[in-house]
């Protein structure tokens, strides 16, 4: 029990912090909810657990999602989320995951650093320009189908794209409720979710709960600038989380 209550003080926060921006939940709680519950289960509760968070936001925040970046993020995504699948199954992928890391890392760095010296960041590139960010999504897909978090390059291309607060938020809410019920389906289709998971779930969804509360408060009293900071500190939090699950 003892190990169920540490993994919701995790959840708690780590779903906050996601009711805030709309994204990292998955990766920051993996690392300390693996070592309490085993990778096996720890990976499809938070997979299940950060479905219902995003599903909740999506629904919840409908309104404010935008459908043609949401659109133009799947579609991307998943053009490569079966290469980094195939990937998954047939290559060594740790190298792989330290070269992402650090990218990410070495981005949000750079990204603090403007917000910091209060540097204005431009809109999306129109037409050949913009090829480069889609690039970005593609890869993005690839990284999902590699290591399930695919959600950093995603928001390298959704700060520019998305510059609301509650639109960056609710589209990706719905991007992440796509993404984890195909992998859910491919939970049920497999047969591998037992009944233990499925009591560790429940037993986590009330830190969700209150998780949604404090995040959903935050998020409506932060500025644009302020969520900008909130939004490349989770991005480097989860770059130096992927590092040292690495190790």
């Amino acid at each position: 029990m003892s190990a169920i209550l540490a993994s919701g003080v995790v959840v708690l926060i780590t779903h906050a912090l996601e009711a805030v921006t709309g994204f990292g939940c998955a990766v920051l709680a993996m690392p300390f909810v693996s070592a309490l519950l085993g990778v096996k289960t720890a990976v499809k509760v938070i997979t299940i657990l950060a479905w219902l968070l995003a599903l909740y936001l999506a629904v919840r925040n409908v309104r404010r999602i935008d459908f043609k970046h949401y659109a133009i993020i799947t579609a991307c995504m998943l053009a490569g989320l079966p290469f980094g699948m195939y990937l998954f199954r047939s290559q060594d992928t740790s190298s792989l995951s330290i070269i992402l890391a650090v990218f990410i890392v070495l981005v949000s760095v750079s990204q603090l650093y403007r917000l910091v010296r209060k540097q204005e960041q431009g809109g999306l590139p129109q037409g050949k320009r913009a090829l480069p960010y889609y690039a970005l999504l593609v890869l993005g897909g690839i990284v999902h189908g590699l290591f399930s978090s695919g959600g950093p390059l995603v928001v390298l291309y959704a700060t520019r794209a998305l510059p609301d607060k509650g639109s960056f938020r609710a589209t990706l809410c719905l991007l992440w409720t796509t993404l984890n019920t195909i992998i859910i389906a491919t939970y049920i289709g497999e047969g591998s979710l037992d009944q233990g998971t499925l009591k560790t779930t429940a037993l986590l969804i009330p830190f969700v709960v209150v998780g949604v509360v404090i995040g959903e408060r935050v998020h409506d009293r932060v500025d644009a600038r302020k969520f900008s900071l909130i939004v490349f500190s989770m991005l480097l939090l989860t770059g130096i989380f992927m590092l040292i699950g690495t190790r």
